[in-house]
């Protein structure tokens, strides 16, 4: 089996068994998000509404398995909030996907250069959304902006 440069070997996570964590600061996109994977079947998704101390949130946690992370945050945006999760000896190997309404090809170049394991531009799609984390959670990288 090839694996693309750069990703890290995972083992395939069911949505069922899936912990996922939204750092999201628009309620309603949460709310959204949220219905989406409770729809695949993700019975754990945790909710934080800014960068700020989201390593030690998710220190709180049983298990962080994705982290779809919003890039426009109060206090911290999603940059800083990664850099200290990628930090953190016990999240640094997590999936962390950049969600963000500025969707541009330059964005993403961004996002990958900073060290994010994927990029979704906001909207989210309702029809690819349940096909994109199912291929995070296997592993898979996921880029797309439109």
């Amino acid at each position: 089996m090839s694996e693309a440069v750069g990703t890290k070997a995972r083992t395939p996570i069911e949505p069922s068994d899936a912990h996922i964590l939204v750092v999201e600061d628009n309620v309603p996109n949460f709310v959204l998000i949220a219905r989406m994977l409770a729809f695949m079947g993700v019975q754990r998704c945790e909710w934080k509404t800014s960068g700020w101390q989201v390593v030690q949130f998710a220190d709180t946690l049983p298990r962080v398995d994705l982290i779809l992370l919003d890039i426009r945050l109060p206090y911290e945006d999603g940059y800083q909030a990664l850099q200290k999760l990628r930090t953190s000896a016990r999240l640094k190997d997590t999936i962390i996907v950049a969600v963000t309404a500025e969707a541009s090809e330059d964005q993403m170049r961004r996002a990958k250069k900073a060290g994010f394991d994927g990029f979704m531009g906001k909207p989210l799609d309702p029809d690819r959304f349940p096909n994109q984390i199912r291929k995070l959670l296997a592993g898979e990288e996921v880029w797309e902006w439109k």
